[in-house]
């Protein structure tokens, strides 16, 4: 029975792949169709023109300003009291960690690192207006003109903070 199942099973096959091969004209061509085929073409279109950014309010300018001025005047200040501080570590460079020299000198570095830090709050000002002008698309050249001076001074600052602790820590 089994052999005559495999048998009949063999004849099925061949009658249905026999019905599939019958009528190969009317299927569809795999040709490409007219409508599938490029023809026209878009048209060109001109870039939209650059927005240009409104220029800075007065009082942004006026703001700008005030911090710049906040920033020398810590910097005159830091200028003012930065040769002391040098002579006070020079002072203490061989001196024990702790004795009186070491901690006058300290105290001396921790004013100047403060005076640092009052041009950093207004840098930290400048950096919030400039990110804010660039988030809105608006001309940021004066706030970032204004940074930069203030980058410069504080950059000048932590050179001079950097040698004198080298100083005082050796």
């Amino acid at each position: 029975m089994r052999r005559s199942h495999t048998a009949s099973l063999l004849a099925l096959t061949a009658v249905t792949l026999a019905a599939c091969a019958k009528d190969a004209g009317t299927y569809p061509s795999l040709a490409r169709r007219p409508a599938e085929r490029v023809s026209g073409t878009a048209p060109v279109v001109s870039p939209a023109p650059e927005a240009t950014p409104m220029p800075p309010p007065p009082e942004l300018l006026d703001r700008l300003d005030r911090l710049v001025a906040e920033a020398r005047s810590a910097d005159a200040r830091f200028r003012q009291n930065s040769p002391r501080t040098r002579a006070l570590v020079s002072a203490a460079s061989n001196a024990a960690i702790a004795s009186e020299s070491w901690a006058v000198a300290t105290v001396a570095l921790a004013d100047l690192e403060s005076q640092r830090s009052q041009a950093m709050i207004a840098l930290a000002d400048l950096d919030a207006l400039y990110a804010a002008a660039t988030v809105a698309g608006s001309d940021s050249s004066a706030v970032a003109r204004a940074r930069e001076q203030v980058i410069a001074m504080v950059g000048e600052e932590d050179a001079v903070l950097s040698e004198l602790k080298s100083q005082l820590a050796s």
